[in-house]
């Protein structure tokens, strides 16, 4: 059978116990995740980085659903249900599971949402969901509820790629400084340009605090600059490159 058409094994893909925490579920991700990541192959053959690419992906498929209590528990229900003949850790095998099985996910958080907080509540947690970038569809002939590897990478890395982005990109740290001194030259000149710089520099902290504009700088940058600093990190996660 192909391994594409077979259940992903996604405790062994992250090299986890079935009895593993949401901390050593978390740690493992990060592990995997640095092994993986495409962007460190600078000199890597299409061959090389479409590999890279597909277990990147797996991996986020696998913290994805392993990291969430409801999603873990639905899918161990599957799992035991699955012969060991009809599972995989090949990568492969998550694209089809998530094509088959997204639905019973997405339908299992719709009707928690639904009773507990009623047809309103549930309808504005339908939209916000539909909102997570972590849930939009890859292209065509993909789940549109598999996650997207670089929005889950930037969310876990979230405060450890904050320092290494800012000393690689000098103007991210000085944005909300310089909005915050515009505003404050217009209201009191140069004196208010001061004093409105720093209140922007801590609104700008505040904001950079929840994680997005990390994520979208990052993913602007090119693979020189993301092997640069996916390297960093290696170092600090698995202590080598």
């Amino acid at each position: 059978m192909d391994s594409s058409s077979k259940f992903p094994e996604y405790y062994v893909l992250l090299g986890v116990e079935k009895t593993a925490s949401t901390e050593e579920i978390r740690n493992a991700y990060k592990r995997e995740s640095l092994k993986t990541h495409p962007d460190r192959l600078v000199n890597g053959s299409p061959e090389e980085i479409k590999r890279a690419t597909e277990r990147f992906q797996a991996i986020a498929d696998a913290y994805y659903v392993l990291s969430d209590p409801t999603r873990r528990r639905e899918y161990d229900i599957l799992l035991s249900s699955r012969p060991s003949s009809n599972r995989s850790s090949d990568p492969s095998s998550s694209s089809n599971f998530f094509a088959e099985f997204a639905k019973f996910f997405s339908g299992a958080a719709a009707a928690a949402a639904e009773d507990n907080a009623g047809a309103s509540s549930s309808s504005k947690t339908s939209s916000a969901q539909k909102e997570k970038p972590s849930q939009k569809a890859q292209g065509p002939g993909v789940a549109p509820d598999r996650p997207d590897p670089e929005f889950v990478f930037t969310n876990v890395f979230e405060e450890l790629l904050r320092p290494e982005v800012e000393s690689r990109v000098p103007w991210w740290a000085w944005v909300g400084a310089m909005s915050g001194a515009g505003i404050g030259f217009i209201i009191a000149n140069l004196p208010g340009a001061v004093v409105g710089g720093v209140a922007g520099n801590r609104l700008g902290a505040i904001r950079d605090a929840k994680g997005k504009p990390v994520g979208i700088v990052f993913a602007q940058l090119n693979r020189g600059q993301k092997a640069e600093i996916l390297k960093a990190l290696a170092i600090k996660v698995l202590g080598s490159i």
